[in-house]
């Protein structure tokens, strides 16, 4: 017998939960949002918690399963980890530490660095973080050359851009991180839920 604490709403997303599951998530949001009190984003980032809290319960459960456990919430928690607060030396724009990517981080000589979408920090997918990663680019920089690039070519960088959403993987998501916006999650699911279909497809 399974005993059912609550149903929850992560993002506007229905979950019902064990109580040993519900509790350590009460603590994990209210610890962020004690880290963010001070932070006038406070409301967007805990949706965006949320969100990836629930994606990662989703991607753990089996088919059929119809309560999140502590099986599935521990280990969705340790890989979205705890909210950082950013330290007073960040940009206004809270520029994240991969959107910071400059030449000084290329990889040690023999390093081989893979090349992948990165969703924490991502405008769209992913993409431009990921090639300045792999490159060792200024993100920054990159994005206004994908822009001027997209203006010069009447559209036709959209289907680069679209071409590398699909083909790219992505970066697992990293420790301590900020949860990836709105916009990269829908794109990350979206593109996941293509994969899986072409997959069941050819198989």
């Amino acid at each position: 017998m399974q005993r059912i604490a609550a149903t929850v709403s992560l993002n506007r997303r229905t979950f019902q939960i064990e109580e040993a599951a519900f509790v350590r998530l009460e603590a994990y949001l209210a610890e962020a949002a004690r880290t963010l009190q001070d932070n006038p984003d406070q409301a967007e980032i805990l949706m965006d918690l949320e969100q990836a809290v629930a994606d990662q319960c989703t991607k753990r459960m089996q088919p059929g399963q119809g309560v999140v456990t502590l099986l599935e919430l521990q280990p969705a928690l340790e890989e979205i980890g705890s909210v950082q607060v950013p330290g007073e030396a960040a940009a206004p724009d809270r520029e994240t530490a991969a959107e910071r990517a400059a030449p000084a981080d290329r990889p040690a000589p023999g390093e081989t660095r893979p090349l992948q979408q990165i969703s924490e920090g991502a405008v769209i997918s992913g993409v431009c973080l990921g090639l300045a990663r792999y490159f060792g680019l200024n993100v920054a920089l990159l994005r206004i050359v994908a822009v001027l690039l997209l203006l010069v070519s009447g559209g036709g960088m959209i289907l680069v851009y679209l071409v590398l959403m699909l083909l790219l993987p992505y970066a697992p998501a990293q420790r301590g991180a900020a949860p990836a916006g709105k916009l990269p999650a829908r794109s990350r699911q979206f593109v996941e839920y293509l994969r899986s279909k072409f997959s069941t497809a050819t198989n």
